[in-house]
């Protein structure tokens, strides 16, 4: 059963105070690996606030914990032990149907492989996660043609992925993330699989939908790609190191 909770987690260092209310609130958070020899501790005791009308950089070393972070963020894991508030929303010991309830209205997801199911055209990939919540097909038409006018992609509703460049179907993967309207759009290396010209395009769109109202939290190896964002979180052996307010 889905429970409330609005106490708030304690700041994480160099934190500024922000106009936006909490989004998203974390506290001790901490996610083990265990097998029969050994116990491996990707999170330990994460404090972190993300506000809304942010856009975080989680950045650090190959096995630092990012991905980790941001799949507990993103409801696909689970964390050992702590406390996650999503909107005020307990979410750790959701059951497996409210959680993916959770996932399904209020996280958009864009990950570095796009992740478009090749069988089905451009305005199906963007529209299918509306379908799951029985949003009617009028509904669904307006949101999904919305979406692509946003990112640019209009012209190629009818189109299947693989007559795409991986610029396009990067930019059809934010449409998508974008369709529901989330309260919080993660991405996971959004131009991992991109050439800089069509990565330096994606982040210029991820720019123009923050600077349109949308929070964003993103997982990148690039310095200068974590420089656009507004704060940059640094994670260390699975612990947060630097808390950078840019702007």
């Amino acid at each position: 059963m889905m429970t409330t909770n609005n106490a708030e987690a304690p700041a994480s260092t160099g934190e500024a105070v922000l106009a936006g209310k909490s989004l998203i609130q974390l506290e001790g958070l901490t996610k083990v690996f265990e097998t029969e020899e050994v116990e491996t501790h990707a999170l330990s005791n994460i404090h972190l606030t993300i506000r809304q009308g942010e856009w975080v950089a989680i950045v650090g070393p190959s096995g630092s914990g990012k991905s980790t972070l941001l799949a507990v963020l993103g409801l696909l894991d689970t964390a050992t032990r702590g406390a996650y508030l999503l909107d005020g929303l307990s979410v750790l010991d959701l059951s497996p149907s409210d959680r993916a309830l959770v996932r399904n209205r209020h996280i958009g997801f864009i990950f570095q492989s796009f992740n478009l199911i090749g069988d089905l055209t451009v305005f199906e990939n963007v529209e299918l996660p509306l379908t799951y919540r029985g949003m009617p097909a009028a509904e669904r038409k307006q949101r999904v043609e919305r979406a692509l006018e946003k990112v640019g992609m209009a012209h190629r509703a009818r189109h299947m992925p693989g007559q795409l460049s991986g610029g396009q179907q990067q930019r059809v993967a934010v449409a998508r993330a974008v369709a529901g309207d989330p309260l919080i759009l993660l991405a996971d290396e959004p131009t991992g699989n991109l050439d800089s010209k069509n990565g330096e395009a994606v982040m210029q769109l991820l720019s123009e939908l923050h600077k349109g109202g949308a929070t964003i939290c993103m997982v990148t190896h690039d310095p200068a790609h974590a420089r656009t964002a507004t704060r940059t979180v640094s994670l260390f052996d699975g612990r947060i190191v630097q808390d950078e307010q840019r702007r």
